[in-house]
């Protein structure tokens, strides 16, 4: 038999192909029923998580065990290493099983060794992939603000806490009005967990809104934006205070699911036929890094404007993305 010759583009030229045309990739899979993909795309999310986090919690026993800054500075960027290539293995699966088309703009110029602050809106589960999967190794790991109650979540809550993201105990403003002193609690655990930030290049990702968007949820706010749900400065700007020194921009990005926001299992059957993206980079104002945000009520007032004033632009834009997408738009079908 003659030997396999490499088509134009040497070594290699198969698999640059495969990784760079996900519909290509995903035709190995194509032939199984939706319900059956999802099931495959399951089981090697489970098998991914497990094998990854079985190697976490030990370095993660090992900083436990050992509480030293020396220990901690050597395990640190073993424990992250170890969670890029979680997420390398989930893009895999995500490529092997879905037939989606990506529509993404601006990832270009980021560094990997950097301090970036992520804003991003929030509809879906979903979201936290495609996150992960456009950003990894582009820009430092993601560290989620987290609701303390996903702490208890099997498998990942205690991955979540050996990787050092900060789980907030969320208060409604009622609550916050009968019990003050409540309100430094979540300001003592962003310190803490930038203080951890501060030791090893990080993305800060915060969902300003506080919880994923719901027609209900947007109604019971009396939302002013058609798409978004009012944005929450607290957190993000006590992270700029605690690190605005070292962070180089805001990164925004707008997602939008012209088909709807899909439930997680509808991602695993690869029900969702496109996802648009867009990244813009923001310079963040130097007040917001050296003020007091709780004490002072006028930077509270700057930093909550400066927000609106990015929400806005958001909500246009999810607007036009929406509307150049819909059936029959032109371009609409044509994936970047």
């Amino acid at each position: 038999m003659g030997s396999l010759k490499h088509p134009a583009g040497g070594p290699g030229w198969y698999d640059r192909r495969i990784s760079e045309d996900p519909r290509a990739f995903a035709r190995m899979l194509s032939f199984l029923p939706p319900t059956v993909r999802a099931v495959a795309a399951f089981l090697m999310l489970v098998a991914n998580t497990l094998f990854w986090c079985l190697l976490l919690f030990a370095l993660a026993l090992v900083k436990l065990v050992l509480p030293f800054a020396a220990v901690r500075a050597a395990i640190d960027p073993m424990l992250n290493g170890v969670a890029t290539r979680w997420i390398a293995g989930n893009s895999a699966w995500m490529r092997l099983t879905q037939r989606t088309a990506w529509d993404v703009q601006g990832l270009e110029g980021f560094e990997y060794r950097g301090w970036y602050m992520v804003c991003a809106n929030h509809q879906t589960w979903v979201d936290i992939f495609v996150l992960q999967h456009l950003f990894n190794r582009r820009i430092p790991l993601l560290k989620f603000f987290l609701k303390h109650e996903l702490i208890w979540v099997p498998v990942m809550g205690l991955a979540w806490w050996a990787l050092d993201f900060p789980f907030m105990r969320r208060h409604s403003d009622q609550y916050l009005r009968k019990h003050p002193e409540k309100r430094l609690e979540d300001l003592e655990t962003t310190r803490r967990a930038c203080a951890k930030f501060a030791l090893l290049p990080t993305s800060v990702m915060n969902f300003v809104e506080g919880t994923r968007f719901t027609p209900d949820k947007h109604a019971a706010q009396r939302s002013p934006y058609r798409h978004l749900l009012k944005p929450k400065a607290g957190a993000l700007a006590l992270s700029l205070n605690a690190l605005g020194d070292r962070f180089d921009s805001m990164i925004d990005v707008t997602i939008v699911y012209p088909g709807g926001a899909p439930s997680f299992w509808q991602f695993l059957r690869g029900d969702v036929e496109r996802i648009v993206v867009r990244v813009d980079r923001h310079a963040i104002p130097p007040e917001f890094c050296s003020g007091n945000y709780m004490a002072d009520s006028r930077l509270r007032k700057r930093v909550q404007a400066w927000l609106h004033e990015l929400w806005q632009r958001k909500d246009r834009r999810i607007d036009e993305l929406l509307a150049a997408t819909a059936p029959g738009a032109q371009g609409a079908d044509a994936p970047r």
